[in-house]
């Protein structure tokens, strides 16, 4: 997928002994979106930031040893281990060696001719990884500013893991002006380390320039042009997010302390085996217990109590993704944990006061958000009329931030079809939900409308539930009400083949558990969503809903 940035210069931070300006570029090419003011909380929005940083820069995927020059030379020994083995007499021994003396030599002139530009392209790539660390990176964090928050939004590496800062106003002072909106900012190595040297006793001037969007015909050899060819993880990844924050979980809070704790082991010990996960167990009452493998080492957190009413353990994986947030331990008030279950995602909430921290990690490092997660599966599937629809994006881009209950008051419209068509809006990158407040948020992802076709579905298991309900081979068993939840059963005869489903549903039709009896459910569970016999089941039930009220 194209996207194209434009960028009035860079990013930068001009210090002296009494004050730090610190200036964020926006894309020009979006709608005009800027904030001016000073930091008042400078100590804590450096450390939140470097945080991010370090997010950003975050790859744990597997790393294989490079082993290239090694199969070249083996295989040149394999070719003279043959020929020697080959040589039955003298004579031929004797040209052989004469062969292999030339061949060294040959070897040595092209090592020696090659020699300059295998130091130049070293040096080259040196160069881009310490002066211009963005270069290696593809997609520049994202910055909302809305009327009550700033906050930024980015991606490691490796896709596994997502960061969200958000800051309300009372982290700034002497606010001069700012204009609501979403933008990509122009954020490179260079201004993370001058990031470092902001301290309590200098002023603090923060931007993001209006003057970006200044386009004269006089300056626009000033702008810095970028496009590039995102892959569609990146996007999807996004939405994949929103989509599992939504989902119901176990909720815990945790004293930064304990957090302290789990850091600390994890400093101490690296595994060398597997198992490699951490147990949350959960007694209501009692303090929540972290086992770590495979030593099956206990922390117990008597500062933090489970208050939650069901007992748990929920295993997760990539723990060692936790250490992005040992800097802001000093400066967290509390810390709230989102377990959606075992081996599925995870979401850390720090507590800074003004400030909070979000930290999302996919089921495990390997597992990205985008390729193997597809949790927008699991979200309600409710059709809403595209009168309604643009009923509730008009009012959230007047608001920009509200709640499903504020929206269904204002427009007097019902819930369920606000927060179906919210979901929606969701998963085309147009709103996020914001776990820390329990609202959506306006978050525009780009400035040009997603190819939904391409973004929405990774493979084809939704296209081949719908497959499945359109050839009638699906049959509901049984559908049974559960104390607000719904227990659905049915029999799928397809292809020949016989499988047996099962799917939970909450009270907001999301997938909260289920069965069956295939094999793409036997392997993987709910770890990368539903399988196609599950999505069936729903669709089917939807379909046998009665319809919304669809306005002309």
């Amino acid at each position: 997928m194209r996207f194209s940035y434009k960028y009035a210069g860079h990013s930068q931070i001009n210090g002296s002994a009494r004050q730090t300006s610190m200036s964020f570029v926006p894309d020009a090419l979006r709608d005009p979106t800027f904030f001016v003011g000073d930091l008042n909380q400078k100590i804590p929005f450096r450390e939140a930031m470097s945080a991010l940083h370090d997010v950003v820069v975050s790859d744990l995927r597997f790393k294989p040893k490079d082993k290239t020059a090694y199969k070249t030379w083996l295989k040149q020994q394999e070719d003279i281990w043959l020929a020697n083995a080959m040589a039955g007499k003298a004579d031929v021994q004797a040209r052989l060696k004469n062969i292999q003396e030339e061949l060294k030599v040959v070897r040595g002139q092209k090592d020696k001719l090659m020699a300059p530009f295998y130091r130049a392209r070293q040096q080259y790539f040196d160069y881009i990884y310490q002066r211009d660390r963005a270069a290696w990176y593809v997609l520049d964090p994202v910055i909302t500013v809305h009327p009550d928050e700033l906050f930024f939004e980015c991606f490691s590496e490796d896709e596994s893991t997502y960061a969200r800062l958000g800051c309300n106003y009372n982290v700034f002072s002497h606010i001069n002006e700012f204009a609501c909106g979403t933008t990509n900012i122009d954020y490179s190595q260079s201004l993370y380390d001058e990031f470092q040297k902001i301290r309590t006793y200098k002023d603090t001037h923060f931007k993001i320039d209006p003057g970006g969007f200044e386009v004269a015909t006089t300056g626009e050899d000033q702008y810095r042009e970028v496009k590039i060819d995102l892959p569609d993880s990146w996007v999807r990844g996004f939405l994949q997010v929103s989509s599992a924050m939504t989902l119901p979980g176990h909720t815990l809070d945790l004293h930064p302390m304990d957090l302290y704790s789990i850091c600390l082991f994890l400093r101490q010990h690296k595994a060398r085996r597997s198992p490699r996960s951490m147990r949350f167990v959960l007694e209501p009452g009692q303090p929540i217990q972290i086992i770590f493998e495979p030593w099956n080492h206990v922390i117990t957190c008597h500062r933090s109590i489970y208050q939650g009413s069901d007992s748990a353990e929920i295993r997760v994986w990539g723990r060692r993704r936790l250490l992005v947030l040992e800097r802001l331990i000093p400066i967290a008030q509390h810390v709230r944990i989102h377990l959606l279950g075992t081996g599925l995602p995870s979401f850390y909430s720090v507590d800074l006061g003004d400030m909070h921290f979000m930290l999302g990690l996919s089921g495990w490092t390997s597992n990205d958000w985008s390729r193997m997660g597809h949790f927008d599966l699991m979200a309600p599937r409710k059709e809403v009329g595209y009168g309604i629809k643009q009923k509730v994006i008009q009012s959230m881009t007047q608001q920009y931030v509200s709640s499903v209950s504020a929206l269904s008051n204002d427009l007097n419209i019902p819930a369920d079809q606000v927060e179906a068509a919210l979901t929606a809006f969701t998963q085309a990158g147009r709103v996020m939900y914001d776990l820390n407040q329990q609202v959506y948020r306006l978050r525009e992802l780009s400035q040009e409308p997603l190819k939904m076709e391409t973004l929405r579905f990774a493979d084809e298991r939704e296209q081949e539930a719908n497959t499945i309900i359109d050839s009638g081979k699906l049959r509901v068993k049984k559908s049974v009400d559960l104390m607000g939840n719904q227990l659905l059963e049915g029999v799928v005869r397809y292809s020949g083949k016989y499988w047996e489903s099962s799917i939970k549903l909450d009270a907001e039709q999301r997938m909260t558990d289920g069965s069956c009896t295939c094999g793409y459910y036997i392997q993987n569970k709910l770890h990368r969503g539903p399988c196609p016999h599950m999505l069936a089941l729903r669709i089917k039930h939807q379909k046998n809903q009665k319809p919304f009220f669809h306005l002309q």
